[in-house]
């Protein structure tokens, strides 16, 4: 902990010329750009893979012509099939799973009141006039909605809200022409529920928005907004 303290600390003294007050803020978004580049390529591959199961979809409908009346026949053909293409259901799901780490450190971070036997610094600082360490509740507590703090959370509430609205539709979009998981494959436990709740999954980001300290909103706030975008550019 006390060791990535130190590091937002530096990023913060390095972008303070150009962000002042503002420059942990600055360094926290930095810090989750830099999180998403060393994932990037596990989402470049997560996308291969979503457009390596559509172009296996010619195929695994011959498998259900030939094996349709041997479902478990059919599963070990899908599944060899699935293997000799190097090709996984759940691909996808490993570049959002590996930057929980990341976000629990800002969190605990910024929830810490103190870091390796010292008073937290870190908690002094702000975004504009909201604290990295206080969440809405605190904001609502001190000037209300239309506070500093609030309107603070305003944004990134508008934010958040566009992003989920722009990542519902590209999730319906993507789903409508390529099924995660089309009839005929084997079922992966609980990726039916999954894919059904997954257009949904942005706007959950509201709710952590609001119950976290605000450091760790900006990272999720961050990192969603770059999960659409990325997204948007590799599937398309």
């Amino acid at each position: 902990m006390s060791v990535f303290a130190q590091l937002v600390e530096r990023l913060a003294d390095l972008l303070q010329p150009l962000f002042g007050a503002s420059a942990a803020a600055a360094a926290i978004v930095l810090f989750t750009a830099l999180v998403r580049l060393l994932v990037h390529p596990l989402s470049r591959a997560a996308a291969r893979g979503q457009k390596a199961r559509t172009a296996l979809q010619p195929k695994i409908a011959e498998l259900r012509k030939k094996h349709g009346k041997n479902p478990e026949k059919l599963q070990r053909a899908v599944l060899e099939l699935h293997a000799e293409e190097k090709v996984s259901p759940l691909a996808g799901c490993l570049p959002g799973l590996l930057q929980v780490p990341a976000f629990f450190l800002l969190y605990h971070l910024f929830s810490s009141d103190t870091i390796g036997g010292r008073a937290n610094a870190l908690l002094g600082h702000e975004l504009f006039a909201a604290p990295l360490g206080g969440r809405w509740a605190d904001a609502l507590g001190s000037g209300g909605l239309l506070g500093g703090p609030g309107l603070v959370y305003a944004g990134l509430f508008v934010v958040v809200a566009g992003v989920a609205v722009f990542s519902y539709r590209l999730s319906k979009r993507m789903m409508a022409a390529s099924p995660a998981l089309p009839a005929g494959e084997p079922q992966v436990a609980g990726l039916g529920a999954v894919t059904k709740v997954m257009p949904f999954m942005s706007f959950f980001t509201l709710v952590t928005v609001a119950v976290v300290p605000l450091a760790a909103a900006l990272y999720v706030v961050t990192s969603t907004t770059w999960s659409v975008v990325e997204r948007a550019v590799l599937y398309r």
